[in-house]
């Protein structure tokens, strides 16, 4: 019984969390931007991966906060490196086109690369396509980078 509770009391914070982000979905759905971030903010800032690639969703279509590719890429980039695939996949892309980041082709590649590893097609197929603009030496580094890659842990569902 004593181990029942403490594995209940272990998975109340994370009960929690999914419920706020379940709360600024339904925000986010209803056309509550406002609610959506204020339910999402908080769990992005701890760690979320999921609350993190929403947040970088709002700031880069300007959905209830001024659209900012800046802060949508740096939130990108939180989410990506807990191993999210549409955050590395958003991430490659942004650094590909210089949008709100330093085009980088190495970058985007590295980041489309590591999308593609998780079977994401349009990754795939984007990544293929900056690698024909690119040299031998920057896909290799690219390559490289991505081999290296190891997901931070976080608190993505």
């Amino acid at each position: 019984m004593r181990q029942l509770c403490l594995i209940v009391l272990l998975m109340l914070p994370a009960a929690a969390a999914l419920a706020d982000f379940t709360a600024g979905l339904q925000a986010f759905d209803a056309g509550d931007y406002e609610t959506a971030l204020a339910e999402w903010r908080p769990l992005a800032e701890a760690g979320d991966g999921e609350a993190q690639l929403a947040l970088a969703g709002l700031y880069m279509q300007g959905v209830g906060v001024g659209r900012d590719p800046a802060r949508a890429a740096q939130w990108y980039l939180r989410a990506a490196r807990q191993g999210l695939v549409m955050a590395q996949l958003n991430l490659g892309d942004l650094h590909a086109r210089g949008l709100g980041v330093r085009r980088d082709p190495v970058q985007a590649y590295r980041w489309l690369e590591l999308a593609a590893r998780q079977n994401h097609a349009w990754a795939r197929n984007r990544r293929d396509q900056l690698a024909g603009a690119m040299t031998p030496a920057q896909i290799d580094e690219a390559r490289r980078l991505a081999d290296g890659f190891r997901a931070e842990t976080g608190s993505s569902r």
